[in-house]
This record gives structure tokens, C-alpha cells and sequence, in this order.
């Protein structure tokens, strides 16, 4: 049996509801009361929650990119066929068509776009929330946390590997014949043999040093013009420094047990960090949006140890040390938000 066509109305109003939810400036309260209203109007037809389903998958696909640059028109370009449809009452039909096929061609814009240069054509990727270990052909080991993506050139004089997205954990097997390079936008690593971290962002690489010594190298000033704090810098274990194009960081020392262990029982360990940075780091793990004002839960000091392969169990053992709730309005957006946003307090968090 066939399903009734979903009326061209409804498609425009489920359309309008993914252009009010998108709105800058809303407080998580005003998207939270915007969202339940949401939910009461897909309650009152089955047409109206198949409709919505459509918009949910736009959003939810959209989300998926959320770590890579996107263009801020998205919601512009919907809201933009929604006026057109406005102004051209006697093609109400058409526009509404229009709606939904902008609602389908921009998940797969931003994917041919973002994913498909540095995600899909990638030698080796992960999901989001999924790690996975190789062993390489000279028996070196990588590891790729959640959401990453590396390609390698290996051959008879150098063994190179390209990290374009997320973060890894390399063991490398020494071979004096040929150097291990790791090479990222900002820069590259060159080692001989070691066990170091890898993390990238759009603006920056962090180099974590678990074993031995690796060297940053930068790419050369463009014309002169580029200002280097350093243009090399050596680092050991127990070591860990930032770096652009442009600069290198300050070195910090690290725990290398305590990192170590992190990636064998995939847990997340932070001390005394802002509440908001640590939901920063959980999103990672989980599909679909986690919705905050890190504004209000600023005050709030994490000590934690928590499980990043069971993010609903992080946040529930966050919310039995801080006065937070959390609550799901659909399978793709969660939100966080404090019982007593006057609250400041600093709490310990164990598993």
C-alpha cells in the first residue's frame, strides 16, 4: 500500500520550520520552546511528521559537515525560495517543489564539496564515534580517532603520511633508510622511530610526543612576508606543542601514560577545564547536534575521566556532578542547559 503524497502546503511549512530553527541569536530556552512547538505541530498529522522527516534528514546530513568550513548560505538559500514562493502565489505548487529540491541538493553540495576532496578520496577514514587501526607496509601502526581521515606515499626512499582531517596516534618502526613523515596543512613532522599524536584543525596541528623525538618543520615564508616565532623546532616525549603555517606554539608537558591509556580504553581525561570545551570535545563522538550556551555553563570546572565510546553515559555522569540537564527533542539534537544558570562550581567526574 502506497502512502498519500505529502500536500505541497505542508512541505512549505516544514520548510519554513527549518528556516525559524535556524535562526541566529536564539537562546537554547527560545530553540528549546521553538523545538516542542515543532513536535506539536508534526503531532497533528502523519503528513506533517513525514514532512518534517525530510527536513530532519537535511539537517542532520548538514551536521555531518559541521567540522569542515561551509558556506553560511544554507539557510539563506531556503529561506530565499521561501520569499520567492511568497511573491509568486500562482506557482505555489512549483515553489514548493523548489523547497525540497534545495533541501536535497544542499546536503549533497556540501558533501561533493567538503567531504569528497579530503573525506572520500581518502586512503583511510573513520565515522564519527568510530576508531580504526592499520598496520602499514613497513609494519608502522596508525591509529584514527573519530571523524579522520590520512593518505599515505610510501616507496623505496621515503614513507609519508598525509593527515587531512581529525587526529592520529602513530607507532612507527624505525628505519634510518627512510624517513617517516607526517604532513599536515600547517606543516610536517619528520621522525625515524617514535609513537607521537597528531591532531588538526582548519587553523591549527598539535603534535603530542609519547616516545623519542620528532621535528616540525614549516613551510618557508611566502616572499618574506610570513612572521615565524620558529621555522623548526625539535620535541620529545612528554612534550606537546601547537603550530600554523605561520608560528609555533609554547611547549607543554604532558602525561604519556595518561594519554596513552586514553586511546587503549578510549576515554576522554580533562582537568579542571570549562564545561563548554568539554561538550566541544564529546560532539566529536556523537552524531547530530548538541545544542548549549557556553556562556552559562562557562563557570562550570570539569576534573573528569569519561567514555568517549558512550557519549549519552558521559553526559549522564556530567549531569549527576553539575547542576545541568540534558534532554533529546529529536534523535538528532540534543540540549544542554543548566538547572540554575547562576550556578559556578567545579566538581570531580569518575567512570
Amino acid at each position: 500500500m502506497h502512502s498519500n503524497p505529502v500536500p505541497d502546503s505542508i512541505v512549505e511549512q516544514a520548510a519554513e520550520w527549518v528556516v525559524r530553527l535556524s535562526e541566529d541569536g536564539l537562546t537554547p530556552a527560545d530553540r528549546a520552546a521553538l523545538l516542542a512547538e515543532f513536535e506539536q505541530w508534526q503531532q497533528i498529522n502523519p503528513h506533517h511528521a513525514q514532512a518534517a522527516r525530510k527536513m530532519m534528514q537535511l539537517v542532520h546530513q548538514s551536521e555531518q559537515l559541521r567540522n569542515t568550513t561551509h558556506p553560511p548560505s544554507a539557510r539563506a538559500a531556503v529561506e530565499a525560495s521561501l520569499q520567492k514562493t511568497q511573491r509568486l502565489a500562482r506557482a505555489k505548487k512549483l515553489g514548493a517543489a523548489m523547497i525540497l529540491m534545495v533541501a536535497l541538493a544542499l546536503p549533497a553540495w556540501f558533501f561533493f564539496q567538503h567531504y569528497f576532496p579530503v573525506y572520500l578520496l581518502a586512503d583511510m577514514r573513520t565515522a564519527t564515534g568510530q576508531w580504526h587501526t592499520q598496520i602499514l607496509a613497513d609494519q608502522s601502526t596508525v591509529t584514527l580517532n573519530s571523524a579522520s581521515a590520512t593518505n599515505f606515499r610510501f616507496d623505496e626512499k621515503q614513507r609519508n603520511i598525509e593527515l587531512v582531517r581529525g587526529e592520529i596516534l602513530v607507532d612507527v618502526v624505525a628505519d634510518p633508510n627512510r624517513p617517516f613523515q607526517v604532513k599536515t596543512r600547517h606543516g610536517q613532522i619528520r621522525v625515524l622511530g617514535t609513537r607521537f599524536i597528531v591532531s588538526l584543525t582548519d587553523e591549527t596541528t598539535t603534535l603530542t610526543m609519547l616516545e623519542s623525538k620528532a621535528e616540525i618543520i614549516l613551510p618557508e615564508p611566502d616572499g618574506g612576508q610570513t612572521s615565524h616565532t620558529a621555522a623548526r623546532l625539535l620535541l620529545s616525549a612528554g612534550q606537546r606543542v601547537q603550530f600554523s603555517d605561520r608560528w609555533i606554539g609554547d611547549i607543554e608537558t604532558v602525561d604519556t601514560q595518561e594519554l596513552a591509556d586514553a586511546w587503549t580504553f578510549r576515554h576522554l581525561k580533562i582537568n579542571n577545564q570549562p564545561l563548554p570545551e568539554v561538550l566541544d570535545q564529546l560532539s566529536r563522538y556523537r552524531t547530530g547536534l548538541m545544542l548549549y550556551d557556553a556562556h552559562e555553563l562557562a563557570q562550570m570546572k570539569v576534573s573528569a575521566v569519561l567514555p568517549l565510546d558512550d557519549t549519552d553515559k558521559a553526559l549522564y555522569l556530567l549531569t549527576r556532578s553539575f547542576p545541568i540537564r540534558t534532554y533529546t527533542i529529536t534523535p538528532w539534537l540534543l540540549v544542554v542547559e543548566p538547572d540554575n544558570p547562576a550556578s559556578s562550581l567545579s566538581s570531580p567526574v569518575h567512570h
